[in-house]
This record gives C-alpha cells, sequence and structure tokens, in this order.
C-alpha cells in the first residue's frame, strides 16, 4: 500500500499547487528548443525532485514514468568493484553518485561518457538528447565535479544535466556559471494546510484545519515530512481532531533516546550500546548526517548554556568528516565520545 507522500505527487507541473511562477518557467523552458543543463536547488521537501520529474514529462511525454532499476558495476582504478544502482528510463537515467562515497568520480566519468556517446533512439521522442538527474549534487567530491564539468562541455549536444542539492555552497563556480540555477523555496504554513486538506479530500478523512496548522508548524516547512505524520496521526487515531497528538518520527525518538543516555551515563559501555543504536537507524536509511544534526540539537537541550556553543562546534567537524570519509560510523561514535569528555571536564571544573 502507497503512503500518500507517493500516491498524491503531482504528476504534471500543472497539478502543481504552489509556487505557480516557478511552474510557468520549467513549463516555458521544456517548450522551448534549446533546453539548458539545470541545478534545482532548496530545502529537504520543498518539491524540487516533484518539479524535476514533472519537467521531464512536459519534454519526453509518459515514457518517463516507466522506468526501471539497473545494477552496475563499475571497476576503480585498483581494481576495485563498485555496485551501483541506476532508475532509468529510455529518455533518462537518475543516479546518486554519493552514495559511493570518495568514488564518485568513477561513476561521472564512466555512465555519464556512455550516455553522451549513445544518441537518442525513439524517433517519436520529442527531444534528442537524454537526461541525467543527479540527486545530492552537493555532496559530490571536488574530482567527480570537475569530471562533470567537462563533461557537460564536451557532450552537450546528446547529454542534459539536471543537478539536485540542497544547497549550492559546495558546489563549484564552473558548474555553476554552465547551469541554469532554480531555486525551489519551502513551501509556506498556508501552501502545506491546502495540501494536506487536499489529501484529506482524497482519502476520504475530515478536514480539520486546526491540525493542519498544527502539522505544518512541526514540519518546519517541510511538505515531505508533513504527509508523513499526517498519515501517522490518521493511522494511530480512529477520531481526529484539532488537538490531536501529532507521534514523533520513531528514528527521532531513538536519537532523542541516544542523547538522554550518553548525557547520564558516560561510560565505555554506554559507547558500545550507542554503537548499536546507530548502526540500527543507517541499517533504516536514516542519513549519517542526518544523525548527527538531530543528536546535536537534542544534545544542546539538555546541557548548560556554557556548553552549548562547544556542541554545535564539535558537531559541525564531525558532520564535515562524515562527508570526506567512507565510515560513517567511526565518525558517529567520535562525535559521542568527544561530547561525553567535554561534559566530563565541564562537570568536574563545576565540582571544584
Amino acid at each position: 500500500m502507497a503512503l500518500i507522500v507517493d500516491k498524491h505527487r503531482p504528476k504534471s507541473l500543472d497539478d502543481l499547487t504552489y509556487h505557480d511562477e516557478l511552474s510557468s518557467r520549467l513549463h516555458s523552458l521544456a517548450q522551448c528548443g534549446d533546453f539548458p543543463h539545470i541545478l534545482v536547488y532548496g530545502p529537504s521537501g520543498a518539491g524540487k525532485k516533484t518539479r524535476v520529474v514533472a519537467t521531464l514529462k512536459e519534454l519526453f511525454g509518459p515514457g518517463v514514468d516507466k522506468i526501471k532499476i539497473d545494477a552496475r558495476v563499475f571497476q576503480t582504478s585498483s581494481n576495485r568493484k563498485l555496485e551501483f544502482n541506476i532508475v532509468a528510463s529510455v529518455y533518462h537515467l537518475e543516479i546518486t553518485p554519493s552514495d559511493v562515497g570518495n568514488y564518485d568520480r568513477v561513476v561521472v566519468q564512466d555512465l555519464l561518457k556512455e550516455v553522451a556517446q549513445t544518441q537518442q533512439v525513439d524517433q517519436a521522442a520529442k527531444q534528442k538528447f537524454k537526461v541525467v538527474v543527479i540527486n545530492e549534487a552537493e555532496n559530490l567530491t571536488r574530482d567527480a565535479q570537475a569530471a562533470l564539468r567537462r563533461t557537460m562541455e564536451k557532450y552537450s549536444p546528446n547529454l542534459r544535466l539536471i543537478l539536485l542539492a540542497n544547497s549550492i555552497s559546495n558546489i563549484i563556480a564552473p558548474i555553476r556559471s554552465r547551469t541554469l540555477l532554480i531555486r525551489v523555496a519551502a513551501p509556506t504554513h498556508d501552501n502545506i494546510c491546502k495540501v494536506l486538506a487536499a489529501s484529506a479530500k482524497k482519502e476520504g478523512w475530515p478536514v480539520v484545519p486546526g491540525l493542519h496548522k498544527r502539522i505544518a508548524e512541526e514540519s518546519k516547512r517541510n511538505l515531505r515530512r508533513a504527509l508523513l505524520m499526517y498519515e501517522a496521526v490518521h493511522s494511530q487515531n480512529e477520531k481526529v481532531t484539532d488537538t490531536t497528538p501529532i507521534p514523533p518520527p520513531d528514528w527521532e525518538v531513538l536519537i532523542g533516546q541516544i542523547a538522554n543516555e550518553v548525557v547520564n551515563d558516560r561510560t565505555p559501555a554506554r559507547i558500545l550500546a550507542v554503537r548499536a543504536q546507530f548502526y540500527d537507524l543507517l541499517t533504516h536509511c536514516i542519513p549519517a548526517t542526518t544523525i548527527i544534526k538531530t543528536l546535536a540539537f537534542k544534545l544542546v537541550e539538555l546541557v548548560d548554556d556554557d556548553l552549548k556553543g562547544d556542541v554545535i562546534l564539535h558537531a559541525a567537524t564531525y558532520e564535515s568528516r562524515i562527508k570526506e570519509g567512507t565510515k560513517v560510523i567511526f565518525h558517529l561514535e567520535a562525535f559521542v565520545v568527544k561530547f561525553m569528555k567535554i561534559l566530563e571536564e565541564y562537570l568536574m571544573a563545576m565540582d571544584m
């Protein structure tokens, strides 16, 4: 059974209910004869992916929906084999090179070169080029971004790139200058309330404006999260009112539990227990950067003001190391150990 976040996802640019000017702009781009490389950026849950898929459908027609997942193996210069999944239709490919960490340059070079050297074979296609959608573009290494820049210059007749990113601060200037930058802002609280009301009508649920407003505020303007919260409320309650409690996500509850435990029990045994909890989160596909950010904010709520700056500083340090390294569990553990150390030193200084 599909979640409402997928079931009610808009299928075309006309179905999108907010950022009308942006939808009109994307429609014009799809209709023009020279479709550019695009860099779409904005916060999580703003609707970047939905707009890109709708634009692809405008470009190529309904064939974009007929996708399959291909498992590919790439080989590095050191003969290491990388297993990599590609979501593909006849007209486009969707990849997340950051999944292979520091080897993303190999995927970018080999795959894009292969795609770019293959012309569109569907004679009925509106466009004669293929589109490659790159998720999490801000997490690409500098080498991968350099390879991407060369590909954009060399193979532009047969290839168009659409890069998706939460922020463009980590994307090199040559790529930014070769793409059309499109910012998708987070929806307003009113936008989210309208989407929730529309979903309620489709599902036959009562429209409860007070609940919609609370969900919009607690979701922090993340529409995906708001829809998941809304469905969780209805799945756990037979009757929904303005005051019905909104359950937090299970992973967020677990991270809150970890925060409380490391504050109260700063022992080696606790570190081992936390490692198991981190593995549980990682195996459920919670990104390591999300774990460390959420944990940092949970810890900040539990410590004195004098320590809050240090917690944020060390969280930022280990988040950077997570992006640069390969074994994320090492850096998550190191952050916990560092926090225990500074808290222990602070408490000892207070006792003296």
